[in-house]
């Protein structure tokens, strides 16, 4: 009695176990078909996002410190304001000063302590290579939560990288872990093009390429085109409390 009643049992324990196994299988199989379509036509799209093929292609301020990066990524859009207008906003970037103008909210998810300003301060007017923008509390993360001017050209380019990749530099290296610049390239008197150009690093191992391309990227394009964004939006506003 008992061997018989525990058979229907073993059969529907079975049956569940191959459901269960179908339905892994089924999605193991959607997450590499969606990761080949993100690779293969959403990663593309994000990478150039508002760029034209000839920022795409250009040599722009920083390559030259990063110059084999395993990845690249070139974004632009249009500010309607002259550059002397966007430059401020640009130099007063940092966790210590005017924000990154981004999602905020979801910075300080991860206890950044991020706030981003709304008006140009003079005060945060200066920058100079070698100074140390943070991106998140100095308290916060060991003090690691932070990028370095590489490179400074005033109304034009302001490279960015890693602390040992400062270092390095300073020594005449290389920036192994890859550049962040922000360049600003006018096309008339009233509009600028601001673009963000990101070198990755020089070389990484095949998880961290996963991890990069799969996590890092995508989450990197919603930050910065919100930065981007927040950029525009701010530099215009304020041309147009100057020039009604």
């Amino acid at each position: 009695m008992t061997k018989a009643s525990e058979t229907p049992k073993t059969e529907m324990k079975a049956k569940w176990t191959i459901r269960l196994a179908r339905a892994a299988g089924w999605l193991a199989l959607g997450l590499v078909v969606a990761g080949l379509v993100h690779l293969w036509f959403i990663r593309p799209w994000y990478l150039t996002w508002g760029a034209t093929g000839d920022e795409i292609s250009r040599t722009w301020p920083g390559d030259e410190l990063a110059p084999r990066p395993v990845s690249l990524a070139t974004r632009a859009l249009t500010i309607n304001a002259p550059v002397t207008d966007v430059w401020p906003w640009i130099v007063q970037i940092g966790q210590d000063r005017g924000g990154c103008y981004s999602y905020a909210w979801l910075e300080n998810l991860f206890f950044a302590d991020m706030h981003n300003a709304d008006r140009i301060h003079p005060e945060w007017q200066t920058r100079q290579a070698g100074d140390t923008v943070w991106l998140a509390r100095k308290d916060r993360y060991g003090g690691r939560g932070r990028v370095v001017v590489a490179v400074l050209e005033p109304h034009r380019a302001m490279v960015l990288v890693s602390p040992s990749d400062a270092e390095r530099i300073s020594k005449g290296g290389r920036a192994e872990s890859g550049t962040w610049t922000f360049i600003l390239d006018p096309i008339s008197y009233h509009a600028t093009r601001l673009v963000l150009r990101s070198r990755g690093a020089q070389d990484e191992s095949f998880v961290a390429m996963l991890f990069g391309r799969l996590v890092f990227d995508p989450v990197h394009f919603i930050m910065e085109r919100k930065m981007m964004l927040g950029i525009k939006q701010r530099a215009e506003k304020a041309g147009r409390a100057t020039n009604p």
